[in-house]
């Protein structure tokens, strides 16, 4: 396994979303929505009643700050409202249903908040497990992000049921379910109990000093179950074995992984074609994770002629890279017959797609939405040459010159599946902590991607000082192999603390022949298509910043004359925005299931990188066996057996 050690200052990236199992007699999902939804848990106990300190009371404060959320949620999202403590003076059952998860009107749950008055007891635990049942089930395989996003000002006086072990009993329950808590002027061992509930709720805790902030905060819980990942595919089941594993067909599948699991699928290869795999590991965005938290991806074969012996042929491992909460997460594989199919993964027959989760003790231990894509090529046409490889990064280095000028407004899509397509210019968008943005751009043959963000000089909040989170950048291949983090052209991490912070990142030029290269930021980048960047702002920005969400520009360069195809004089293509053909895309529910006469992505090689700095690491481990390559250049890469 060849490897590259390198010093940067940041960590990796990617995360937000999911499906999921609730408790029975939970509400179905309103006609035309998917099972997502959000309910608002809000205390309305004695404790409301008091002064916030601007002279009128937490519950007016509360009433202002939920009439700003619905106002800024999309028209549509499944919103309820749910309060304890409003109904009698003392007890502990008192919780009740003001607004049932239907689609958004603002203007009855604005009337709903306005009719409560605070009275009672803080019962958490027993409204934190009604708030599930009023969350809708998934219909149909449908998939969607259920938020349960408790207000409070103090600590439960009803001890029965516990709320942070009905918050983890919720979240081990099913997936797709998240317990976000806002404390509003809290302090000591209130707030522990708030941050306990969200850290087992797989949600996060935010802190609401006050009335401003309190506005703030649930915005931002409220977007990122709005926003949260779109996943796609048909269901599927892994096994934890070879045996009894599902056969897949060229497509985009759904399954679940749980922490310590391995998944297991059956594919049948021929000898000539290349496969392409990837795995997207979703948990809710910001939940617990350790920086060495990894999904690994593999092929494995182990044909009549082996003997019985498993041969692994190629393997990739991606890790978290960071502490401060969960992103999306994706690996991705090929298997790429040799020129002379004398490897021991070249023969035609049955091999094995193995997807493995690795976490450490005290990280989210929810399933996590697993989303797999399978892709075939077949290889050139007899008699064409391709074009010789393009290793390097030439004039799409950190120091290409970008478009300049006033951006232009867009809005990121949620993840792969619904990425904003852009094109060459300057876009701006905005981002909330914890939140990925993804967006595609067209490359084609000959062509490369060279991208700056660039994340905003935003007010910050007062009395902060010295505190920081993180921005991040990834770009994938059309095969969704990440690329750009083994090498010192770019970094994918910078600090933010609230002032102007600027990250690089680009792609060698698009080559048939890129695969018989050796660097794992070259080998993917061997097909035209629609490459995706997502870019990442890190949890801790929301104790940083003063607005909800904070702004983001991409500079954008599609760099180079766009070819025809991969064969050597291909000629020029007549208009440069248009998309290369180099896949036939199933869409809808199947998915990524792309066959062309083109090869994607090969995860040959190796490459460690330790990224040090703020106590982050980020590796990323590609390793290949099986397998010697030549080069349409005449160099050969031996790779171990």
């Amino acid at each position: 396994m060849g490897g590259a050690l390198l010093a940067l200052t940041g960590g990796v990236l990617p995360a937000a979303a999911a499906p999921g199992g609730s408790p029975s007699g939970a509400a179905k999902a309103p006609q035309g929505f998917g099972p997502g939804g959000l309910v608002m848990v809000l205390d309305s106990s004695g404790s409301m009643g008091d002064d916030d300190g601007t002279g009128r009371t937490r519950m007016d404060a509360a009433r202002a700050a939920v009439g700003t959320v619905v106002d800024a949620l999309p028209d549509g999202h499944p919103t309820g409202l749910r309060v304890y403590g409003a109904d009698q003076p003392k007890g502990c059952t008192d919780t009740r249903l003001v607004r049932p998860v239907q689609a958004l009107d603002r203007a009855a749950l604005k009337r709903a908040v306005a009719s409560v008055r605070p009275k009672g007891d803080t019962p958490i635990g027993l409204s934190l497990r009604k708030a599930a049942q009023d969350l809708p089930r998934p219909d149909g395989g449908v998939i969607g992000t259920r938020t349960i996003l408790l207000v409070s000002d103090g600590e439960v006086t009803c001890g029965t049921p516990d709320p942070c072990e009905v918050a983890k009993q919720l979240s081990d329950d099913g997936i797709g379910l998240r317990i976000d808590a806002v404390g509003f002027q809290v302090r000591g061992a209130a707030r522990k109990q708030l941050e306990c509930i969200a850290e087992a709720g797989n949600g996060r805790y935010y802190d609401a000093p006050d009335a401003a902030a309190l506005a703030r905060q649930l915005q931002r819980s409220a977007r990122l179950s709005a926003d949260g990942y779109r996943l796609r595919g048909k269901p599927v089941e892994g096994k934890p074995e070879r045996t009894g594993a599902p056969v897949l067909a060229a497509g985009q599948y759904l399954d679940s992984i749980g922490p310590g699991e391995k998944r297991h699928y059956a594919v049948d290869l021929d000898a000539v074609s290349t496969a392409d795999f990837s795995a997207t590991a979703v948990p809710q965005p910001g939940s617990a994770v350790d920086r060495l938290d990894r999904l690994s991806i593999g092929i494995e074969y182990a044909g009549e002629d082996s003997g019985g012996s498993v041969s692994s042929c190629e393997t990739s491992t991606e890790f978290f890279s960071q502490t401060e909460g969960a992103t999306p997460l994706t690996s991705a594989v090929a298997r790429v017959p040799s020129e002379d199919g004398g490897g021991t993964c070249d023969k035609a027959g049955r091999y094995w797609l193995v997807v493995e989760r690795r976490s450490a003790p005290d990280s989210d231990s929810a399933r996590w939405p697993l989303e797999l894509t399978y892709g075939t090529d077949k290889p050139l046409t007899p008699g064409v040459t391709p074009a010789e490889s393009r290793p390097d990064y030439g004039k799409g280095g950190k120091d290409a010159t970008l478009p300049l000028g006033d951006p232009d407004d867009v809005a990121g899509g949620t993840g792969f599946n619904d990425a904003r397509e852009i094109g060459p210019g300057v876009w701006r968008d905005r981002i909330l902590p914890s939140q990925t943005l993804w967006y595609k751009v067209p490359v084609g043959w000959g062509q490369q991607l060279r991208y700056d963000v660039e994340f905003a000089n935003e007010p910050t909040v007062d009395g902060i000082t010295g505190n920081w989170s993180y921005g991040a950048t990834e770009v994938f291949t059309p095969a969704r192999a990440p690329v750009g983090g083994g090498t010192t052209e770019f970094t994918q991490q910078t600090i933010y603390r609230g002032q102007p912070a600027v990250l690089k990142m680009g792609t060698v030029p698009v080559s048939w022949t890129n695969r018989y290269e050796n660097h794992p930021n070259v080998i993917p980048v061997h097909q035209g298509g629609d490459f995706h960047i997502a870019v990442t702002l890190g949890a801790r920005a929301a104790e940083i910043a003063e607005n909800p969400q904070i702004g983001v520009v991409l500079r954008v360069a599609v760099l180079g004359e766009a070819k025809s195809g991969p064969q050597y004089d291909a000629p020029v293509v007549a208009d440069k925005g248009n998309k290369q053909a180099t896949r036939e895309d199933g869409g809808g529910t199947d998915g990524a299931g792309w066959i062309s006469t083109t090869t994607a992505m090969v995860a040959g090689g190796a490459a460690v990188v330790l990224i040090t700095g703020f106590a982050f690491a980020f590796l990323r481990v590609r390793t290949a066996r099986g397998r010697n390559r030549t080069s349409r250049t005449g160099t050969t890469w031996g790779r171990d057996r």
